[in-house]
């Protein structure tokens, strides 16, 4: 039988480590005070882009990002 003492808590609680960096991160941005709060705010949100790829040949990139609005 495993002992889960040394289960980190993130995962015992059944989160995964990004999740719970990610909780911890906005934790942090909304206790500062301004002006950080508000540049921290605008290095919060992720773009990315996505390649499919067809024929071994990559098609054209779109840019996704992480904010619910896009």
């Amino acid at each position: 039988m495993a002992s889960t003492a040394a289960v980190p808590f993130w995962r015992a609680a059944g989160m995964t480590y990004i999740t719970y960096s990610n909780i911890c991160a906005s934790l942090v941005r909304g206790c500062l005070k301004e002006p950080y709060k508000s540049e921290a705010a605008s290095r919060e949100k992720v773009h990315f882009t996505i390649s499919k790829w067809a024929n071994g040949k990559p098609e054209k990139p779109t840019i996704r990002s992480d904010s619910p609005d896009q």
